[in-house]
């Protein structure tokens, strides 16, 4: 299934600035970025569950915030790119 992430992390203090690059760095190992705090991450329940907690166990509850889409399995008829960075096909074979 496809889940979009979207957040917003509080960068006013050095702890915060932390949490923004773990957060990114955390929805990097589970998919790609589409906009600056938009991640696009293919995932079976499993890995969605996980992720989520690891994000969760990542965030200040009082300043930030998380957001979760999920488009599903048949998500490619639900999503439309116009303009700059095109992402790649996450599910296309891997060229080395």
């Amino acid at each position: 299934m496809l889940v979009l992430i979207t957040y917003d992390v509080s960068t006013t203090t050095a702890k915060g600035r932390k949490r923004l690059a773990q957060v990114a760095k955390t929805c990097l190992n589970y998919g790609q970025r589409v906009q600056n705090s938009v991640f696009e991450c293919i995932v079976d329940t499993a890995q969605f569950r996980r992720l989520k907690y690891d994000l969760e166990a990542l965030i200040d509850k009082d300043t930030d915030s998380l957001r979760f889409y999920n488009l599903g399995e048949k998500y490619k008829t639900k999503v439309e790119h116009i303009g700059a960075k095109s992402s790649y096909d996450m599910e296309g074979p891997l060229i080395l």
